[in-house]
């Protein structure tokens, strides 16, 4: 009898994870205590609403993440304790069409951005740095 209720008791542990444990697991961020950070400051919402890091989430939660001006729009499809490869990782949430508009959107404006941006041909040398740096320290 005792077993029996372990074994349920397991299987409904199974079906709930830590919010900033999952984060990991999915590879969203490198460290939990990374995950941790941008929970606490407001970069993640579950299900439309600020949260902890201890917050346990299952499957169906939907979340809102913000991380280095992208955003993701996600459903939990799966759990994982563990942190697998990408390709396993992606298997564990599904993003909505229109956040992966957006994102790619992001990704193409901060790419002509940078295209736009001046090149110098070269490297500056020695001679050049010294230049820079008397210039920018300005009349001594």
């Amino acid at each position: 009898m005792a077993r029996a209720r372990d074994d349920e008791h397991r299987s409904a542990l199974d079906e709930r994870m830590r919010l900033d444990k999952w984060l990991w697991a999915a590879r969203f961020f490198k460290t939990r205590q990374l995950a941790i950070d941008a929970i606490n400051g407001g970069k993640v919402h579950l299900n439309g609403q600020r949260a902890k890091p201890g917050k346990e989430i299952g499957t169906g939660a939907k979340l809102r993440i913000s991380k280095d001006q992208y955003m993701w729009d996600i459903t939990v499809l799966a759990l994982s304790g563990q942190r697998r490869p990408a390709a396993e990782a992606a298997l564990l949430y599904e993003e909505t069409p229109e956040s992966i508009a957006q994102r790619q959107a992001e990704v193409a404006r901060r790419r002509d951005e940078n295209s736009l941006a001046l090149q110098p041909e070269t490297k500056p040398n020695k001679k050049d740095r010294r230049l820079i740096h008397r210039f920018k320290r300005g009349p001594e």
